[in-house]
């Protein structure tokens, strides 16, 4: 992040700790009536986040702002947004971009992927080669986003929060680096579906799909869809909008395998994977 970027989020962040502390509420507060996680309030705060106009929105409703104070931070807000970033990496809008945000400000998230997993399910090593891929990607830039993306993955473990994960099989074999790269990353997946906050669904090969996929996307709460473009991220709020995408994941979902059998298939896929990467060093 550039450093007048950095500077006009530092002033963001201080401003509106000072609105929490005129008020006398703590973080953990704030947090809870504004429908956000607690971290997301203490990283916007340190200015270590850039919140999104729905987030910012709800904080300013949660501290009781007039309308001359809530215009302040929503043109301290532009005014980061419109400083230049000079670290940014293709493909991921910032450390902490549009997906970022709505992610972390949703308590139920559901995305259906059908190319790539996941980001809140890559491993390191995978996701350093989403970024490698990206033009013009210095190795500094992608160290930050790689880092960025593995720390976000942290609201897995979130009391409170619900994922779902929908997959073609597809996204399963289409890998980067070598078969010891994807094990790691099959050791993820199982670990993650494992766990009580998260559902993981792939959609067989031997399946239909429902519906022709054309992008990845993810639903945040059944407030906004983040749609993932070879541009960036686009989110969307129309009703007929979120609409289309709550049938269309609902429907993928239908198609997928859950628990068991989607356990089944990861180590069968994985097997594979031990197979290729043995015949590899024969």
């Amino acid at each position: 992040m550039g450093s007048e970027r950095r500077e006009r989020l530092r002033v963001l962040g201080a401003r509106l700790r000072g609105l929490r502390l005129e008020v006398g509420l703590t973080g953990a507060v704030l947090a809870q009536r504004a429908g956000v996680g607690q971290p997301t309030v203490s990283k916007v705060e340190n200015g270590r986040m850039l919140p999104s106009p729905d987030v910012l929105g709800r904080l300013s409703s949660a501290l009781g702002l007039d309308e001359p104070t809530t215009r302040e931070v929503r043109e301290l807000l532009a005014a980061v947004e419109a400083a230049p970033d000079d670290d940014q990496v293709s493909g991921e809008a910032s450390p902490a971009g549009v997906l970022d945000d709505a992610v972390r400000s949703a308590s139920l998230v559901r995305s259906f992927q059908c190319v790539v997993l996941p980001a809140m399910l890559q491993s390191a090593e995978y996701a350093r080669h989403v970024f490698e891929s990206a033009p013009n990607a210095t190795p500094e830039a992608i160290g930050r986003a790689v880092a960025a993306r593995v720390e976000r993955q942290s609201l897995l473990y979130e009391p409170g929060r619900e994922s779902v994960f929908v997959l073609t099989e597809g996204v399963l074999r289409t890998w980067p680096g070598n078969p010891a790269l994807m094990l790691a990353q099959f050791d993820r997946l199982l670990a993650v579906e494992s766990l009580s906050t998260v559902q993981l669904g792939v959609i067989p090969w031997r399946r239909a799909v429902p519906v022709m996929p054309r992008q990845g996307f993810t639903l945040c709460d059944r407030r906004a869809v983040v749609v993932e473009t070879f541009r960036g991220e686009q989110v969307l709020t129309d009703a007929a909008e979120l609409a289309a995408y709550e049938d269309a994941f609902a429907r993928f979902a239908e198609a997928a395998v859950f628990g068991a059998e989607v356990r089944e298939l990861l180590l069968s896929v994985m097997k594979e994977f031990q197979e290729l990467g043995d015949s590899a060093t024969r």
